[in-house]
């Protein structure tokens, strides 16, 4: 059994660039158009088919090729995603290997009447390579998925925290939404960053787009006040609703500490902002 084996794996490595240039006849025809639209090499997309080609004929000659293929995977899946190939047509043209493969096999097999549980022992061999190509490779457009995604979050969170220059010296940063622990500390790092650059020495800390102030969120606001009072910035916060401060007094928080206007339209006047 471990001669036939081995007789078609040297077989595969023998007819490696013929199985290669199969691939494409078993593709259907606007798979292999978007192929080629999205730019990806033809050159280089050969090389490819013909590396693991020549890794599955080495496996049924008895070689560990585990290593080889995962790093196959990796390496085309990144230029893959470099081409903006879907992940759905990367893996149908992993799958297509499998197809252009047995093409060759079914022929080899029949010409040398290689028994039934001879293909079984091909496919045992030859099948969970290619799956794991195809995982490795799910594999990789997932993390790159979840690396845009990250990106895409903080760029929304630096957003979600804009520092509004009013006039010099002074800041405004309205908050709205939630405030948790992490957008706390992106608070803190962004007003304490452009407090910096823009030379600011009072900012405007405007709440009333925050829908809840708890003992946690309160916490989180004294530590930003304090800290951009380290940095020689005075702060002022604005826009505490009714129903906030109701909120605050229920829960014994003590604001004194804080210097609180009611909305921004006081806290600008008391910086000399007039009508004319």
């Amino acid at each position: 059994m471990k001669e036939e084996l081995h007789y078609i794996g040297h077989k595969i490595l023998e007819n490696a660039r013929e199985i290669t240039l199969n691939i494409p006849n078993v593709q259907d025809t606007q798979h292999t158009q978007q192929l080629d639209k999205s730019g990806f090499p033809l050159r280089e997309r050969i090389a490819y088919r013909d590396e693991l080609i020549g890794y599955l004929g080495q496996a049924l000659c008895g070689e560990s090729v585990n290593e080889q293929v995962e790093n196959w995977s990796i390496k085309i899946s990144k230029r893959a995603i470099h081409f903006n190939v879907p992940l759905c047509q990367c893996l149908r043209a992993i799958a297509a290997y499998r197809t252009a493969l047995w093409d060759t096999l079914t022929e080899e097999l029949h010409k040398n009447n290689f028994s039934a549980i001879t293909m079984l022992d091909v496919s045992k061999i030859i099948e969970p390579l290619i799956d794991r190509a195809c995982s490795v490779t799910g594999s990789v457009y997932e993390n790159h998925s979840n690396e845009l995604m990250k990106i895409a979050y903080s760029a929304l969170e630096e957003l979600s925290v804009p520092v509004v220059p009013i006039a010099d010296g002074i800041a405004v940063i309205p908050l709205v939404g939630a405030v948790d622990t992490r957008r706390a500390s992106l608070i803190m790092e962004i007003a304490l960053h452009e407090g910096a650059r823009l030379n600011i020495e009072h900012m405007i800390l405007d709440v009333s787009g925050v829908p809840i102030i708890d003992t946690m969120v309160a916490d989180q606001i004294f530590k930003i006040v304090n800290a951009l009072k380290l940095s020689g910035i005075d702060t002022v916060l604005t826009g505490i609703r009714p129903e906030i401060a109701q909120t605050i007094m229920s829960l014994g928080l003590d604001f004194n500490a804080v210097t609180t206007k009611f909305n921004m339209k006081q806290a600008l006047y008391d910086f000399g902002f007039r009508k004319r």
